[in-house]
């Protein structure tokens, strides 16, 4: 059995190229997808003969961060092996509780569903496929942030396959994070007091805007004038849209900066760093 026949058979149930977008969330997401819905349940994993998916990498490892407009192009990189060889191997992203026509809220599919296959040796192969992560269609709302998994599949030469409906993976789509910082006065005289002010910010992709990111501890830094280090000063949270403010005494010339070490939903950002002239 070749892989085409597998996936032809599957997405005839299934449609994996339409999933839908829940009615409750549909009424209220105007970026949402035009997707059509699932005409049955999906199947379990299922395995014949003796084909193996042994890794599968989405993204070379690194969480997907999508903004507010800008489509991010994804590599899923799947790794399997037959004693035949292997014909073909292919994935899908996609988000829910389980991989069922009531379940699934997301998704990312191929335009083809097949991959683009380089052989590593006689039995194995990595088979690589393209995904589009896009706040106009299959991003369009903040209930998709976190966690997201992978539909996989792949075929030997001699016909038998292996798929997986939830192959694990560490990668999360998150929300494309901002963050800025500006101390004053400046130039300063030593000892006076300065006001080091910034705001966070995050991706909303219900609005299709960045919005205030509150309640979030964020650090301010400090490197000396010539220093090659940063060290935290304090951590300051975040208040209303996300704005920060804080106080230090002017000790030196110097650089400051806010940084944010992220969350399961948004990722790390540290502001470009501003000066200070302590005279």
């Amino acid at each position: 059995m070749r892989i085409r026949a597998t996936v032809a058979a599957l997405t005839g149930t299934l449609a994996l190229s339409a999933l839908a977008v829940p009615a409750a969330q549909a009424d209220d997401a105007p970026k949402a997808p035009n997707l059509a819905a699932f005409t049955a349940k999906a199947p379990a994993d299922e395995t014949v003969g003796d084909t193996k998916i042994t890794k599968v990498t989405v993204n070379a490892g690194k969480d997907i961060v999508v903004g507010t407009s800008a489509k991010k192009t994804v590599t899923v990189a799947v790794t399997a092996t037959d004693p035949s060889g292997i014909e073909d191997a292919t994935a899908l992203l996609w988000h829910g509780t389980k991989f069922t026509e009531d379940d699934i809220d997301g998704s990312m599919v191929p335009d083809e569903m097949t991959g683009d296959c380089k052989v590593v040796n006689a039995t194995t192969s990595t088979c690589t496929t393209t995904v589009v992560a896009d706040p106009n269609s299959n991003i369009y709302g903040n209930v998709l942030a976190g966690k997201w998994k992978v539909w996989t599949i792949a075929s030997g030469k001699d016909g038998d396959f292996v798929s997986a409906d939830s192959y694990p993976t560490s990668v999360s789509v998150k929300r494309a994070s901002k963050l800025t910082t500006n101390a004053s006065p400046e130039p300063v005289k030593k000892g006076k007091t300065i006001t080091v002010t910034g705001a966070l910010t995050r991706a909303n992709w219900d609005t299709a805007k960045y919005a205030g990111y509150t309640s979030q501890s964020v650090k301010l830094e400090f490197k000396k004038k010539g220093a090659s280090t940063y060290s935290t000063v304090k951590t300051v949270k975040s208040g209303s849209k996300g704005a920060l403010k804080t106080t230090v005494t002017a000790s030196a010339d110097g650089y400051f900066r806010y940084s944010f070490a992220g969350t399961s939903t948004t990722p790390a950002v540290t502001a470009t760093s501003d000066f200070i002239d302590v005279q």
